[in-house]
């Protein structure tokens, strides 16, 4: 019974913890094969999601088959801005990459790798 009480303390305490991240909210992504998207990171169990909510091209916003559809989930937060353990999708590739992020005020480094290729874009808070 103690070791149940506690292991429901740590989750509780990790949800929270990921509750008042400030690396939540919508982010607009870097521009990739003509378009882009406004990501919005939230909280998932004790981990960080991110869903596209609206795509962008350069005539606009469009109405992609995308919309909705998770961009990176399982990301952990490791303190000081840092976040990793994640994984994020590329759209125009299909490919779904290791992921991780580093957070500086309204810049989020985003990097992924999918076996030897490693990717790197840079967001930027949607205010």
């Amino acid at each position: 019974m103690k070791r149940l009480v506690l292991a429901a303390g740590l989750v509780l305490g990790l949800a929270g913890a990921a509750a008042g991240d400030p690396v939540l909210g919508t982010w607009k992504t870097q521009e990739d094969d003509g378009a882009f998207a406004h990501v919005a990171m939230e909280t998932c169990g004790a981990t960080i999601c991110g869903t596209i909510r609206r795509t962008f091209r350069a005539g606009g916003e469009y109405a992609s088959p995308n919309i909705g559809k998770p961009l990176v989930w399982d990301m952990q937060a490791e303190g000081a801005g840092r976040y990793n353990s994640g994984r994020i999708w590329q759209p125009s590739t299909d490919k779904v990459f290791k992921s991780k992020m580093a957070l500086s005020g309204d810049v989020l480094n985003v990097s992924g790798c999918w076996g030897p290729i490693c990717k790197r874009q840079v967001w930027t808070r949607v205010r």
